[in-house]
């Protein structure tokens, strides 16, 4: 099964551009989506990566993807 992997646009942490080719880089198999995902009070204050049914946040992307890597399948 492929990891699950979605990111808002509206993140005020997170580029869209710049993170979608560390994701895919990181999971080549996942399936990502772009889109809001109506977590909008931690949105606005951390960078946050949607994986496996799991909100990952941190200070900022680089940070999100590294503890992200635990949730890959």
């Amino acid at each position: 099964m492929a990891n699950d992997i979605r990111v808002c646009e509206k993140c005020k942490h997170v580029k869209v551009k710049s993170i979608l080719p560390k994701l895919q880089q990181m999971a080549p198999d996942a399936e990502i989506r772009v889109g809001c995902k109506s977590y909008c009070g931690p949105c606005a204050r951390y960078a946050f990566i949607f994986i496996n049914g799991r909100y990952i946040k941190a200070a900022n992307e680089d940070e999100a993807i590294e503890k992200a890597r635990q949730y890959l399948k």
